[in-house]
Order: structure tokens, then C-alpha cells, then sequence
């Protein structure tokens, strides 16, 4: 068995699939694109899904990959029990090899079993094998083929040996590889009664996809069976360096001790080291590919997993922020093999930082409370209000909460916490409702061929139409449907521009194309029918001129805005999606804070001055490799075939893109910004406008500056001053009225000493004080507090439909008397609710016809406490 570190592991087995010919392929972003059925990239076939589907081709049909994957959140989820066993991690690498239609069971065992016990030397009787229950093919070439004992060989069901993609869609069974490590670790082989001990771990799963699963349950034969593998790089180099656990292999050992080192741990085998070096791969992996910490979806994983990672270096015993100083030490690690994490290291560091100071500030607070609540639990359950209340007022994730009942040995009452985070959840899960049936999307067999990116009309054949979501013959007057021509000018929404709109006329009636979209390789126009339409009409397509010049404007300024973004902000800047429109366009980007004034200006600026060098756009088709090469940016949530169409704008933006363009940059006449917010936490909206809308976009802001000049009788050069002017004599003014306010009410105060009565030897003062304003009250309080030495004050106003409270006690009665109580007792009779500090509490209501009576109990509420 050959001694290989992680790095030239990783190498060792791309070079060994690729000398059998297989294409190597890099690792694609966690993030997968456009796909809607996964939270994250969790496997290596992920980038590949399309080409078994048969909705995608590659120049190769054999490839291998070492793809970074992240399993926490969604249905694959591994966040709570990373840091406690040997091979749990949020973000590990799947070395992998995949055949799409070329060879099947024979090879693909074949390959493995070579790589395994040649190429890296395993023991052959270390190595066991499963196969699915009915997969006599691949049991006889285990057995009769490759030789191995058939006592080594276990069939297993579909529960752990028959994959599939998704409910619907390509599955096959598959086959497991086992490593022993050894009979000093308890555990028995796979498919006995102790198969769940750590003896006999799974290194490498061979799936073999032969058919198409309907939602009915019936399983059709696919035309192309397939391959897919996938081997755990931390799991196969811990067995080539001689250790158990993944933890103990290089590159985390190299992160443990950076990671001691930071939190000023001593003791190297503490878990929460584990935890740490786990979460950094993660979370800078996920920043790089574009995600940032939010509150709901992907970006709300990564903000788990970061609080995770510092909760667990405060346990340590880590002062300050620490996490992000990890950064380095990772790419020392894995910066050879993922240049791109070198390259955004500032960004990555920038963002861990920024969200740990965030956390930090109430990290501690909801540690003392958890502690407080655990010293009164009775029982080993920690409730599940408690954790929500945790999560909701402190930002303390329930993963937390579970770590630390862990150590105590607790639990959590998850079904309380559910309950109680229903709102939240629902919230939550709109970026996790993943999945669709495959085999019920509308689908055309017809390919449609787009003319229109020089063409504003053509002559075409009607080669489909659906309504009702089914085919149809013809299309009467008055239907709605969708047409299906064989060639078309229309452009098909996509890359964020919305679809064209326009007419296509036939003899004896025309269809008002309201958008199109794609439909497979179809171009799908819909909108409704004048007249009738038919199979096989001889059409004329013809798309609305003038609305398409507006987005082509507005489609090429989304080119020099992603490009000045990036300028401006930095490269970390990745497109989260876009809408391109005829009145205007709309852009979001991933950046980790509000973009300044300043910032904002300089953007806007180098747009404007692309624009006015008037630049030929050029457009070219050529290999997706090339077009890499030569810098070409990918859109995102965008695929490409192997040939792409690159938009260029001199040197300023190269993109991919297939959308619709001006010609000349100068056409597009001017750029401005209309506004720019966070939709987000890590996600930034950026709408802008050009062309005529730019014009009228000025123009009104020019009209709204004339008005508010002739309001303050100045000109639009002299407004700024005089509306400064205005404010400041405003501000002096308000503070008068204040001050005046302040007087009134310490008079009227002082006024109320009179009705001060004496409940068994307590003073108290109970008043309706009409007319006072309520942010007056509490100055009130505190003189009348003063003036009484001793005694409880309570105040009420109406205003409007609205009740305001207030409750003081001195310092002496608080024991007594608290006044969070009394206003809540109070606030309950008058529609409301509200609670505070013993010694003052305010509260608000909706009843104001309620307010005498309320005030009116405070008497025997005193008189039950005294």
C-alpha cells in the first residue's frame, strides 16, 4: 500500500482515468446552475446531470473529476454530527469517473478494482463488495471476473444499493467498495447485524444508471446506460496514511493546528478543533462560488456553519474574531488544486470577519441565557420555545443549542422548535423546494432555429401548438396557446432578458405573441389567437421593433455594469440574477455590504464613459474552451454548449452570452441610475435605465428640483442652500417645542402631587394625563420618582385609537412592587401588551374607552401586593 499524501492522491487518480481516456474536468461551483432540485453541488455527477438526462452533449463520453462538494442543508445534511465521528464533514471532495453511454458494469468495476489495488495498492483482502439484490450481472463480474471471495461479496436492497436521481427520473443499482480497517475496531462486513461500526468503511460507490423511473413507479430501460462513481478523497487517504479518522489526515491536521494556534487551544484532540477545520473549507468554498451569509437558503447554511465554527473557537477560548485568519492556512493547503481560492482570499477573509464581529456581539448574551435556563431545567430536554427564543431574539442557531445539550448531555425538544418556527421555516424553505417530475414537463420534439439576431422578421412554417398544456391541431379565435415555428426572429427569455413580443400572421388569422421561452431546443411563443391558426401555415414572424431596441440597450449595459462592478468592488462581485426589460434592467450581485455614494458615482461614471467611446460590440462563435481562454465570464445560472457565442466590448467585458445587443456601445445613449438596496443579506439590486428612459429619468428629477426651488423661492442653483437653511431653522424649532413640551409636563407633573393617595402606607400616584404626549412620560416619571422619595407612579393618555402606559416604582419597593408587572396587568385591560424593568416599564393599547377603568384596578392590584 503506497504512503500518498491528500494532494497527489487527488492527482494520481485524475491521471489514472485520463490515460483511459477520459476527459478531465474541473471541479464545478457549489453551486449548481440552473438547477432548481439542490440546495448545493453534493456529488460529482451533479455537473454532468444533463448529460445523462440526454438534455446536453460533451465533445467526450468518458470523464473523470475531483469535485468539492457540501452536504448541510436540505435533504442532505451532515452540519450536527461534523466535529463527533471519524467522516462526517460539511465540505468534502468526491473523486469520480463517468461514462455517458459508452462502457458500462464490466469496465467500470474493471477500472476500479485496477486503480485500487495497482495503482495505490490496496490489500485485496482488505477490499469488500456489495451489490444491489437482483444485480446478478455485477455480482458474476465481481466474483467470476475479478476473482473476489464470495464471501466478500453481500447483496444488499434499494435502500443502500439502488440510486436515483431524484422521485422521478434516470436511477440503476449500484455497487460499494469496502475497506477493513482492521479487527481492533469494532464492526462487522456490510449486510451483517454490526455493519454500522467503523471496521468496514465504504470508500467508492460504482451507480450503474439503466433506467428512467415514471412517477408511477414503472421503470423504462434508458437508450444509453450510464456511470457514475464517486470516492471520498478523505476517506481513501486516511487508509493510504495509516489513520482512522479523516481528521487525522494531512490537510486537516495541518488546519487543526492552525486553528489551535488561533484560538489558543492546547489540547490537539479537542472536537471543537474538528469542527473548525471542517467549517473553513466550507464556508471559504461557498464564498468563493458566490454565496453570502443571509437569512434564508443557501446563505443562511453558510451563516450556520460559520456560528457553528465560532461558537466552538469561543469554546476554546478564543478572544476576538479568529475564523477568517484560517484563510491562509487553507490555501497552503488547497490553493494549488483551487487557484480561484487564492485569488479571492481578501474577499473571503473580509466576509468571515465582518459576519463573526456581527455574531460576536451576541454570541456571549445568548450563551449566559442558555446557561441560566439550563441551570433551572428540569429534566434532560431542553423546550423548544427556549430555542427558538434563542434563534429569534439572539441569531442563535438551533444547531448550537443541540451542540451544547451534547455536551451536557441533553437534547432538544425539536418538535417545540418546529412548532414554534413555522413563519420562519416556511420562509426558509422557498429556496429548498426542490424537486419537479421529470417525466411531466411539457416537452417539443421540434427544434427551432433563431434568425433574429440581425432579423426583425421571417418567414416561417407552424411546425407545433399547444394549449391547455396538450398539442393541438389548430388554435380558434379568442384561445390562448403557445406556437412552435421552425425558425423564428422571437428571442426565448433567457440570461435574464425577457422574451420578445410581436405578431405572427398566417392567411386567415394572426397570433399576438405576448412573450416567448424556451421549450427544450423549441422556441415557444405564447399569447393569443385573432382569427385561427393551424399546422403547417405558412407563417410571417415579426417581432415589436422598438420594444427590442429598449432591451437590447438595456441587455448590453447589464455587460459594462457586471464589468464596472467588478472593478469598482471587486472580483468576488457574481451575477445572482437579472432582469432585462424594455423600460429598464435590473441586477442583482452578491457583495457583502451597501455599495457608497462614492462608489455608486464612480460605477455609473465608467459605464457612461464606455458608452461615449462608441466601441463595435462584437460577437463570435467558438469552443467553450477557447472561449474560457480568452477570459470570457459565464452568466449565472447559465449552461453552455460546447460552442458559445462571445459578446465583446473591447478589452472593457467579455462575456457569454446568447442575448440580443446594439451594435454600437455609443446606441445605448446613457446610463442612470434609478436605485440600489439589499434584497439580501449578501445580496445587493442594482436598477438602472438607459436610452430614452435615462432621458426621462433626468428630466423628471430636473422637474422635481425646479419645484422644490420655486417652493423655497430660490433657483436650482440656490435650492440646496435654502432647503439647508429650512431644515436647520426646523430642527431649532422642534428642539423649542420640545423643550417647551418638557416644561409643560414637569408642571403638570408637579400639579399631580395633589393626587397622591396612601394604600397601606404606599404612595401612589395614578393619573390620566390628557393632553401630554407620550414620549413625555417617561421624563415625568423620573421627576415625580424624585419628588414622591418613595411610592409608584402610574400614568395613562389616549391619543386617537392609540393608549399609552407607564408604571414607575422606586428603587426601595421594587421587591415589592415591580413595575414590568403592573404595566402588563394594565396594558391587558386596554387591548395591548408590554412589560419592562422593575423600576420602570411602558406599555401601549388599542382600547382607549378601556383607559379609566384600567387605572382605575391599579388601586386593588396595589392593595393585594402591599
Amino acid at each position: 500500500m503506497q504512503h500518498m499524501s491528500t494532494s497527489k492522491l487527488r492527482q494520481t487518480f485524475l491521471d489514472f482515468y485520463a490515460s483511459k481516456q477520459h476527459q478531465i474536468v474541473p471541479s464545478s461551483s457549489l453551486v449548481p446552475g440552473n438547477d432548481p432540485t439542490l440546495l448545493f453541488t453534493n456529488a460529482g455527477m451533479v455537473q454532468f446531470k444533463d448529460v445523462f438526462l440526454g438534455a446536453e452533449n460533451r465533445p467526450y463520453t468518458r470523464a473523470t473529476s475531483s469535485q468539492r462538494c457540501v452536504r448541510a442543508g436540505g435533504k442532505h445534511n451532515d452540519l450536527e454530527n461534523v466535529g463527533y465521528t471519524a467522516r462526517h464533514h460539511t465540505f468534502f471532495e468526491m473523486l469520480g469517473n463517468f461514462s455517458f453511454g459508452d462502457y458500462f458494469k464490466v469496465e467500470a468495476i474493471q477500472f476500479a478494482w485496477h486503480f485500487l489495488t495497482e495503482v495505490i495498492q490496496l490489500p485485496k483482502e482488505k477490499l469488500w463488495v456489495t451489490v444491489y439484490t437482483e444485480d446478478d450481472e455485477a455480482a458474476d463480474i465481481w466474483i467470476n471476473q475479478i476473482g473476489v471471495n464470495p464471501d466478500r461479496v453481500a447483496r444488499i436492497g434499494a435502500k443502500d444499493n439502488f440510486w436515483s436521481m431524484g422521485d422521478t427520473g434516470p436511477c440503476g443499482p449500484c455497487t460499494e467498495i469496502f475497506y477493513d480497517h482492521g479487527e481492533d475496531i469494532f464492526g462487522g462486513p456490510p449486510g451483517t447485524p454490526d455493519e454500522d461500526g467503523d471496521r468496514y468503511i465504504e470508500i467508492w460507490n460504482l451507480v450503474f444508471m439503466q433506467f428512467n423511473r415514471h412517477a408511477d413507479g414503472t421503470m423504462e430501460p434508458l437508450p444509453k446506460p450510464s456511470v457514475d462513481t464517486g470516492m471520498g478523497l478523505e476517506r481513501i487517504a486516511a487508509i493510504l496514511q495509516g489513520v482512522h479518522s479523516n481528521y487525522e489526515i494531512d490537510i486537516f491536521q495541518n488546519l487543526i493546528r492552525s486553528a489551535a494556534t488561533v484560538t489558543n487551544a492546547t489540547n490537539l484532540e479537542d472536537k471543537s478543533l474538528r469542527v473548525v477545520a471542517d467549517h473553513i473549507r466550507s464556508c471559504a468554498f461557498l464564498i468563493v462560488d458566490g454565496v453570502m451569509p443571509s437569512n434564508e437558503g443557501r446563505g443562511y447554511v453558510l451563516r450556520r456553519i460559520i456560528r457553528r465554527a465560532v461558537r466552538h473557537g469561543n469554546k476554546l477560548g478564543a478572544t476576538g474574531s479568529f475564523f477568517h485568519k484560517l484563510v491562509a492556512s487553507l490555501i497552503n493547503e488547497m490553493g494549488d488544486a483551487y487557484p480561484e481560492l487564492t485569488k479571492q482570499q481578501a474577499i473571503v477573509e473580509k466576509v468571515l470577519r465582518i459576519e463573526e464581529e456581527q455574531f460576536s456581539k451576541t454570541l456571549d448574551r445568548g450563551l449566559v441565557i442558555l446557561e441560566d435556563s439550563l441551570k433551572a431545567l428540569e429534566g434532560t430536554v431542553i423546550p423548544g420555545d427556549l430555542v427558538f427564543k434563542l434563534y429569534d431574539t439572539y441569531g442563535f442557531p438551533s444547531d448550537l443549542t443541540a451542540d451544547v445539550a451534547r455536551e451536557r448531555e441533553l437534547t432538544i425538544d425539536e418538535d417545540g422548535f418546529k412548532a414554534a418556527m413555522q413563519v420562519q421555516r416556511e420562509t426558509a424553505q422557498k429556496a429548498g423546494k426542490f424537486g419537479t417530475d421529470y417525466n411531466e414537463q411539457l416537452k417539443s420534439d421540434h427544434t427551432t432555429s433563431f434568425k433574429g439576431y440581425q432579423n426583425d422578421h421571417i418567414s416561417s412554417t407552424v411546425v407545433e401548438l399547444f394549449t391547455n398544456g396538450e398539442n393541438a391541431s389548430v388554435l380558434e379565435d379568442g384561445q390562448e396557446g403557445i406556437v412552435i415555428l421552425d425558425r423564428t426572429t422571437f428571442y426565448p427569455e433567457s440570461g435574464g432578458q425577457i422574451g420578445d413580443a410581436g405578431v405572427i400572421k398566417v392567411n386567415g388569422g394572426e397570433f399576438v405573441v405576448e412573450n416567448t421561452t424556451k421549450l427544450g431546443n423549441a422556441i415557444a411563443h405564447k399569447g393569443k389567437v385573432i382569427g385561427s391558426i393551424g399546422l403547417n401555415n405558412r407563417a410571417d414572424a415579426k417581432i415589436d421593433v422598438a420594444r427590442r431596441d429598449s432591451v437590447r440597450k438595456n441587455h448590453t449595459a447589464t455587460h459594462l455594469l457586471h464589468e464596472a462592478l467588478r472593478q469598482v468592488l471587486g472580483e468576488h462581485v457574481t451575477q445572482k440574477g437579472s432582469l432585462v426589460g424594455p423600460d429598464r434592467l435590473r441586477f442583482d450581485f452578491s457583495h457583502f455590504e451597501g455599495v457608497t455614494k462614492a462608489e455608486l458615482s464612480k460605477i455609473e461614471a465608467m459605464v457612461n464613459s464606455e458608452i461615449r467611446r462608441n466601441l463595435d460590440l462584437n460577437t463570435e462563435l467558438m469552443q467553450i474552451d477557447e472561449a474560457k481562454e480568452k477570459g470570457a465570464m459565464a452568466l449565472f445560472g447559465e449552461k453552455y454548449d460546447d460552442e458559445v457565442r462571445v459578446v465583446s466590448i473591447g478589452e472593457f467585458s467579455i462575456e457569454l452570452c446568447g442575448g440580443t445587443h446594439v451594435n454600437r456601445i455609443g446606441d445605448i445613449g446613457l446610463f442612470k441610475f434609478v436605485s440600489e438596496s439589499g434584497i439580501a443579506a449578501g445580496v445587493r439590486r442594482i436598477e438602472a435605465v438607459t436610452g430614452i428612459s435615462a432621458l426621462e429619468h433626468v428630466n423628471a428629477q430636473a422637474d422635481v428640483l425646479a419645484k422644490i426651488a420655486a417652493l423655497v423661492k430660490a433657483d436650482s442653483h440656490t435650492a440646496l442652500e435654502k432647503v439647508s437653511a429650512l431644515v436647520d431653522k426646523a430642527k431649532g424649532l422642534e428642539k423649542e417645542i420640545s423643550q417647551l413640551n418638557d416644561k409643560l409636563a414637569s408642571a403638570a407633573g408637579a400639579s399631580l402631587l395633589d393626587s397622591v393617595i396612601d394604600i397601606n402606607g404606599v404612595k401612589v400616584l395614578i393619573a390620566n394625563v390628557e393632553g401630554t404626549e407620550s414620549k413625555a412620560l417617561r421624563g415625568m416619571v423620573d421627576d415625580l420618582k424624585v419628588k414622591l422619595n418613595s411610592g409608584i407612579i402610574v400614568l395613562g393618555v389616549a391619543a386617537g385609537a392609540k393608549v399609552s402606559l407607564i408604571a414607575g416604582v422606586t428603587k426601595d419597593l421594587t421587591s415589592q412592587f415591580k413595575a414590568g408587572e403592573l404595566v402588563n396587568f394594565l396594558a391587558q385591560q386596554v387591548g395591548g401588551k408590554g412589560g419592562g424593568r422593575p423600576d420602570m416599564a411602558q406599555a401601549g393599547g388599542s382600547q382607549p374607552e378601556n383607559l379609566a377603568s384600567a387605572l382605575d384596578s391599579v388601586q386593588a392590584w396595589v392593595t393585594e401586593k402591599a
